[in-house]
């Protein structure tokens, strides 16, 4: 039986799709290996292209890939194989360069390296790309709770970003497609889907009447759904129709993650950010009135070229004012090619990291005063694994709807399964939790095996 071995770089989207390529190969009879093992006759690489660290990185593991075994086939798919695939053709050893599209060919380009051995480059221009690639995952190796990629591309063109020339314009997948995953992965089993994208928040925008509201009213007619959880989505696509149906929703998560970036207007509009703090606010604050307790978490970049220590402080202010549940920060990184790169001011590495950590300090107080508000309540809890830190302490780990990450005691056949676990203690990184009964028995066989 041939042999295949991945390594994914970057977000949760090249996650998913490093999944959907796996199940080409299995499909076609491969077994998966790990990455460090010398002994893959494939080696896929999942490239990140975010910042220039990305591309350092992606290029490491590739060498190490080739080091691993000279004999084996290297592909490179992803963000970096599609900005610079003509770096990687540099890099000898590299049998195939495929970009964000085209990846269900990626087995019959393997066969055709196995006739010739003449390397093949299958980048493509990414921004005539139309039409959104259907990657379907059936099952995930490691994970309870489903991803369902549903939007390819953005539009937004944001000063400090390069993801829209490696991911093209917004694609949107067809409803009747989203529809009938979401059924298949219920029926595997699944009870919790998280809908994923590039932009996940401007699903619809290229199609004809139809939204990310609507797609969430047709999601409701899924039988078995239990939760659906929204991976990320823009304070300007928070519509007030979306609003709506998060309102009249018994499924949807209480969780949003709404990137702020900046909390100071002058540093939003160099940014090229859609909306000014006020209506980031005003949103902020419908829903809440709509999904009361909600977590709202975030991610803020940090010395953004000509953030002035008084800019620094109004971010600082207005995100406590916003009372996120959770930060995600990060110092800002130059990418070539982008114009945040040719910007004047560009902010000393020194005085990034100490307003990260100022930042991160922030994020531990506005976590634990979320986590606090829930001790005593009851809330549905997914088990995902046994506790990481000691997997034989017989404590499960899971998150609830809002966001919560809770570890409980409970035997390792609950994995997979709706839970009713009572918040005891809360916590900046975890809470602890008693299991209060077992709301749901269904869960697919191989989710236990998956997860442990």
């Amino acid at each position: 039986m041939s042999t295949v071995a991945f390594h994914t770089l970057g977000c949760k989207v090249n996650s998913y799709e490093t999944e959907a390529i796996w199940q080409l190969f299995k499909s076609n009879g491969y077994q998966r290996v790990d990455f460090e093992s010398d002994s893959a006759d494939v080696y896929v690489i999942n490239t990140c292209t975010v910042t220039n660290t990305g591309d350092k990185k992606s290029r490491q593991v590739i060498r190490r890939a080739i080091r691993r075994n000279p004999d084996a086939i290297v592909a490179v798919t992803g963000c970096y194989a599609q900005t610079s695939p003509n770096e990687i053709a540099e890099i000898p050893g590299v049998d195939i360069i495929l970009g964000t599209q085209g990846r269900e060919r990626l087995l019959e380009y393997v066969e055709q390296i196995k006739a010739d051995r003449q390397p093949i480059n299958a980048v493509g221009n990414i921004m005539k790309a139309r039409d959104f690639e259907d990657l379907d995952v059936p099952a995930f190796t490691d994970r309870t709770r489903a991803s369902l990629k549903i939007q390819e591309g953005c539009n937004n063109f944001c000063t400090f970003c390069i993801i829209p020339w490696a991911r093209g314009l917004m694609r949107s997948r067809k409803p009747e497609s989203v529809i009938e995953q979401a059924q298949k992965l219920v029926d595997a089993g699944y009870l919790e889907i998280v809908l994923t994208g590039i932009h996940t928040g401007g699903y619809g925008e290229d199609l004809e009447d139809y939204n990310l509201a609507k797609l969430l009213v047709d999601l409701h007619q899924v039988k078995g759904l239990k939760r659906i959880r929204i991976s990320s989505i823009e304070a300007s696509q928070i519509t007030d129709e979306v609003i709506e149906v998060i309102n009249n929703s018994d499924k949807i998560c209480r969780h949003l993650h709404v990137p702020l970036q900046a909390g100071d207007d002058d540093v939003l509009k160099r940014m090229r950010r859609k909306y000014t703090t006020a209506e980031f606010y005003e949103k902020m604050v419908k829903v809440r009135e709509a999904l009361p307790g909600v977590a709202i978490t975030t991610d803020l970049i940090v010395g953004f070229p000509g953030e002035t220590d008084e800019q620094f402080e109004n971010g600082y202010n207005y995100i406590k004012q916003i009372g996120f549940a959770e930060l995600h920060v990060f110092p800002y990184s130059m990418r070539t090619g982008t114009p945040a790169a040719r910007m004047e001011d560009q902010v000393d590495d020194t005085v990034k990291h100490a307003r990260v950590a100022k930042l991160l300090e922030l994020n531990q107080t506005l976590t634990m005063d979320y986590a606090k508000d829930f001790v005593g309540d009851v809330l549905e809890v997914i088990p995902e694994r046994p506790y990481k830190e000691d997997p034989t302490s017989g404590l499960l780990m899971g998150y609830s709807d809002n966001y919560l990450n809770v570890v409980f005691p409970g035997s390792e056949d609950l994995i997979g399964k709706l839970c009713m676990v009572k918040v005891d203690e809360p916590g900046s990184e975890y809470c602890k939790g008693t299991l209060v009964r077992v709301l749901d028995e269904s869960t697919a066989p191989f989710l236990k095996e998956k997860a442990i």
